[in-house]
């Protein structure tokens, strides 16, 4: 393995116990009862980081996956393209959310936190069904989905 790779990969690792350490530190309150959504918006692996308090969908109750990362850390940056992806290819039918922790500690509080990135998957009706830890590739995302009985190649219904 090239030095330069290795060097990454020690990077990477260290940014990720870094961060695990500090949401560790900070999870000694319990997590709160607040509302907000931070939403992705992901251009040349920059985030724009936006708060607004969470809308319902004009089209329903959809399922959703919340990724909870850091705008500088590594892993994370790799989850921005296919978050992206997945928030434009299945817009209608999936809500995709991003929430920096280092820019809003209090959601890694709320959600229980300890590695980033996290992604949390969400049913319809705002029931969690799995969390995974680490990068997830698109194509792991939508096999997961399918084994959760969630159908996203479904176009939802007009009128609804």
């Amino acid at each position: 393995m090239k030095t330069p790779l290795k060097l990454a990969i020690v990077a990477a690792l260290t940014m990720t116990v870094v961060a695990a350490v500090t949401l560790k530190q900070n999870k000694d309150k319990a997590p709160s009862e607040t509302n907000s959504v931070v939403a992705l918006a992901a251009t040349n692996a920059q985030v724009e980081i936006t708060s607004d308090q969470a809308a319902p969908d004009a089209n329903g109750k959809l399922p959703k996956l919340l990724d909870l990362g850091a705008g500088k850390c590594i892993p994370c940056k790799m989850m921005f393209p296919v978050l992206d992806d997945l928030k434009k290819e299945y817009a209608g039918r999936l809500n995709v959310e991003f929430i920096d922790v280092w820019k809003n500690p209090d959601a890694g509080k709320q959600y229980g936190i300890e590695v980033i990135p996290t992604q949390i998957f969400y049913d319809a009706e705002g029931k969690e069904l799995f969390r995974h830890v680490g990068f997830f590739a698109k194509e792991d995302i939508l096999a997961k989905w399918q084994g959760l009985g969630v159908d996203l190649a479904a176009k939802p219904a007009a009128g609804k």
